[in-house]
């Protein structure tokens, strides 16, 4: 099954017009994440991350409910820590 995790954006690197990459927070783990097919999202924002590509930006309460939905299959076991940006 393919799955897209929730994350929060934490920075943002350009390194040309086109091509930005940025530092994604699954749950207190961090990812280099691929930007460009969100070109709108800025620091702060929720995208939804299928093999290390943002494929969509969602609202925070929406990241939140489909982390906990993950969580709750057991989809996202490696990612948990004592103190998640996505699940309080």
């Amino acid at each position: 099954m393919c799955l897209a995790i929730p994350g929060k954006i934490i920075s943002i690197t350009a390194l040309d017009d086109t091509f930005r990459t940025g530092k994604v927070s699954f749950g207190g783990i961090m990812k280099d994440i691929n930007l460009c097919m969100v070109t709108d999202v800025q620091v702060g924002d929720y995208v939804l991350v299928h093999v290390g590509v943002a494929i969509g930006k969602v609202d925070e309460e929406e990241a939140k409910k489909v982390f906990s939905y993950l969580k709750d299959m057991g989809e996202v076991e490696e990612l948990e820590t004592p103190e998640s940006d996505l699940v309080h």
